[in-house]
């Protein structure tokens, strides 16, 4: 072998965490200069390229153990916290596999797209700092270096969501964003608290061997709030569709497709691999949530006109599917169904590396919109097949891929999903067995809305004619852009169709949470996976492929060959009038008025008014449409408003006399004597 051992690869990534840094102080240094922003962005993209390499290394070769390797950096105690411990064990390589794989092809995208950025000055020297933030996520091995590299992620993604800070908007949501961000800290530090007990032992592999761990069911609704608010879980996703749109298209990129899936760690980390066995209840709230989440996330998403924010409510959806898949495995795990488990982790954790891919290809497609166009509106898009075609044809297969279509990538995450919901009879409680067949309808349903979601992403911003003068002048990309789209499309089609090897490499993994592994994929003939038995369920993703290739051709033949050779035209996406006008096409307000009226009147509380002028007046009819966030008005508002009584009654206390003051603090020195009195 030619590194010394696993230690050495948990050495090298933290060297890599370091570079990261430094590219960081260098950004400092370089914003003013032309050549900066192509500088720092090439050595992230080389940085985690080389990172993924490492993990990926670790994952083949790290067996079921951490390697961790000791840093003289920490709290000056005298204790063991006075030592960082980063090292890689299956599952934090899998997932530093997962995000520096995106964040690589991201930064590379960010060379072209970098120099188009708004505010480049504010974003070139916290984008290392971000990345470097989630790796040291993923490799601390201890409670320290966690909640510290957790912070520093939710800092420096703070900072990029608010370099345009000109925008009132945009400080709006970094604010939300922060406070969010704080609490969902604060519930994680109470989780290790619990974990490490009396003893104070921090170190993750203290807390595996702890003799007892009686708070599982407390770290189990911790990990829901801390993880699940930097995931995007409903109801704690409020942020995500306000800071995802706000901060640069790259950077929303890797905060929708990379730092939700470190949240998803988080979550995994602590549940199923700190909290000791899970009992068979744990899997309940994990899947409701997850199922609301889901449905409710795509229904979110279809109402949205704005791309960016209709990708990122998207996210709140596709997190959701991944928790049901963590809710099955929890499932499967308490009982003792060992293989079913591995099944549905495997599942979730095809779906965070498919998710990684997808999304982020779709961000940069919007990017590349937005650059073009000026426009993130899709009510005043449209036409942009004809002038951006290479941006189209990536964005086209992102959106199969995300819409769980075969043979991308995103049906197969999907469909094992779905086969381990099929095993769900064999759960010995009544309970889990009614919970997940009304889960897995949630999901078809969902799985059906995503589908409806990018017919209109896709055809209100590619297709039809230009709904506004200015998209004539658009124009195709850099071709660093195009480049990193079309190798996230082709990772998404390599993945779907040689699913086998992503299943293999997850096996580690799977064996070190749940303590089995599903049968070896890879060698399974035609490249077919087989997650239970052959007579039962199988799916061949190379010869769906070869299918449609085939079915493409033979259409196309009979086109050339055998149909008559008089061409038809006809305008298409005209409303069946022969009109050159945009206004006469399908917008994205009348594309999702059935489904808003099947859900909307109960989920968005929504009113439609078509509003007619005055007889005589010539002015044009128009619909007014409103919408409610629910949950917001449910969840946010009434705190809101309490914090801001509460204010305003407390402002009145800088208003008093001295004479006020001082009583008040002899009357709460009373107070206090009597409750130590009492206490004693």
């Amino acid at each position: 072998m030619w590194f010394e051992g696993p230690a050495y690869l948990s050495r090298l990534a933290a060297d890599g965490v370091g570079l990261l840094l430094a590219l960081a102080v260098l950004g400092f240094f370089c914003v003013r200069r032309p050549w900066g922003c192509r500088l720092i962005y090439a050595g992230c993209a080389l940085t985690c390229a080389a990172l993924a390499g490492v993990a990926s290394l670790a994952l083949l070769h790290a067996g079921t153990g951490a390697h961790s390797v000791p840093l003289p950096i920490g709290l000056p105690t005298g204790s063991p916290l006075d030592q960082t411990l980063l090292g890689e064990d299956p599952l934090s390589a899998a997932f530093a596999l997962i995000i520096n794989l995106a964040t690589a092809i991201v930064s590379a995208y960010a060379i072209g797209y970098g120099a188009h950025a708004p505010e480049p000055r504010r974003v070139l020297p916290y984008y290392p700092a971000f990345i470097a933030a989630m790796n040291l996520v993923l490799l601390a091995q201890d409670a320290f270096s966690f909640l510290v590299g957790w912070e520093l992620m939710s800092l420096a993604s703070w900072a990029l969501v608010i370099s345009e800070h000109r925008s009132e908007e945009n400080r709006r949501a970094a604010h939300i964003y922060l406070i969010m961000a704080t609490g969902g800290a604060f519930a994680l530090l109470l989780a290790f608290g619990l974990l490490a007990g009396p003893a104070g032992q921090y170190s993750f592999e203290a807390i595996r061997h702890a003799t007892a761990r009686d708070f599982g069911p407390i770290v189990l609704l911790l990990a829901l709030v801390g993880a699940g608010s930097k995931a995007g879980l409903v109801p704690l996703h409020a942020w995500l569709p306000l800071a995802h749109p706000a901060a640069p298209t790259h950077v929303s990129a890797l905060m929708s497709g990379v730092m939700t899936k470190v949240a998803i760690y988080g979550f995994i980390r602590l549940v199923f691999d700190l909290a000791g066995p899970p009992a068979w209840w744990w899997s309940l709230p994990v899947l409701v949530i997850a199922g609301i989440t889901a449905l409710l996330g795509v229904l979110y998403a279809l109402m949205e006109h704005d791309l960016k924010r209709l990708l990122a409510y998207h996210t709140v959806e596709n997190i959701g599917i991944i928790f049901i898949g963590l809710g099955l495995a929890l499932a499967f795990d308490a009982n003792g169904l060992r293989t079913a488990a591995a099944l549905a982790l495997s599942a979730a954790i095809f779906h965070v590396f498919n998710h990684s891919l997808f999304k982020s290809l779709l961000f940069m497609g919007a990017g590349s919109v937005l650059t073009a166009t000026g426009e993130r509106d899709m009510e005043r898009l449209g036409g942009l097949i004809h002038r951006m075609p290479v941006t189209a044809i990536a964005f086209l297969v992102g959106c199969i891929a995300i819409c769980a279509l075969p043979p991308f990538n995103g049906f197969v995450s999907e469909w094992l999903t779905f086969q381990a919901i099929l095993l769900s009879p064999q759960l010995p409680h009544w309970l889990p067995r009614l919970v997940v067949p009304a889960v897995g309808a949630t999901l078809a349903c969902s799985a059906a809305l995503a589908a409806a979601c990018f017919v209109k992403a896709f055809g209100m911003t590619f297709l039809g004619r230009a709904r506004a003068a200015a998209l004539g002048s658009a124009r195709e990309t850099d071709g660093w852009s195009r480049a990193a789209m079309l190798l996230c499309a082709l990772l998404c089609l390599l993945a779907g169709i040689l699913p086998g090897f992503v299943i293999d490499a997850l096996s580690p993994l799977t064996r070190l949470l749940v303590g089995a592994r599903l049968a070896a994929q890879a060698p399974q003939p035609w490249l077919r996976i087989v997650p239970i038995d052959a007579a039962r369920s199988a799916y061949d993703g190379a010869l769906v492929l070869a299918m449609i290739l085939v079915g493409a051709a033979a259409m196309a033949l009979v086109v050339r060959r055998v149909a008559s050779g008089a061409l038809r035209h006809s305008a298409p996406w005209d409303c069946g009038f022969p009109d050159a006008s945009p206004a006469t096409q399908y917008t994205a307000t009348s594309f999702a008025q059935p489904i808003r009226r099947v859900f909307g009147s109960v989920t968005f509380r929504a009113r439609e008014r078509v509003a007619m002028a005055k007889p005589g007046d010539t002015e044009a009819g128009h619909l007014d449409l409103e919408l409610h966030d629910t949950v917001w008005e449910a969840f946010y508002a009434p705190v809101i408003r309490f914090v801001e009584q509460g204010a305003e009654r407390l402002n009145r206390l800088q208003f008093l006399t001295i004479r006020k003051y001082l009583t008040i603090a002899f009357v709460a020195l009373i107070v206090l004597l009597i409750i130590v009195g009492a206490w004693r």
